[in-house]
């Protein structure tokens, strides 16, 4: 057998098995509709009590004791005002991260609403808990 037989014999081989192992002949997976997520959990008492002081220490100075607003400085947030009411708790979680300019056309206030209200220090679970307590709030 010749050397030059030998290696296209060896090539092919190769080819073959690359192709064949790249998904060759099989058929593409149907994507299939996604789940809806759980409903939210509801918040506990635990959470509401937590948001409530953390409310208070980051948030009321703007918003108000009763977080109905101040005027000049922070919009109504309870559960009742349109804003609120029109965002899920992860939307809110992601607001309260970024904060509002002044110049946004969607700020009714014209002052703008620092990152975290002007907080660094909030993680996640205690805007989440600040946010059960606005939920609370009729």
């Amino acid at each position: 057998m010749s050397k030059k037989f030998v290696f296209f014999g060896v090539l092919a081989f190769v080819t073959v098995s690359i192709v064949g192992g790249c998904g060759g002949g099989q058929q593409p997976q149907q994507q299939t509709e996604q789940p809806a997520p759980p409903p939210a959990e509801q918040p506990t008492a635990p959470a509401v009590a937590d948001g409530k002081i953390l409310y208070e220490q980051s948030c009321s100075a703007c918003h108000g004791q009763d977080a109905k607003g101040v005027a000049g400085l922070g919009g109504d947030i309870t559960a009742n005002s349109a804003f609120v009411s029109s965002q899920s708790d992860e939307q809110l979680l992601e607001f309260v991260k970024k904060g509002r300019e002044a110049s946004d056309p969607a700020n009714t206030t014209g002052v703008a609403m620092p990152p975290k209200g002007g907080n660094p220090a909030l993680t996640d679970e205690e805007i989440k808990a600040i946010i059960a307590y606005l939920r609370s709030l009729k």
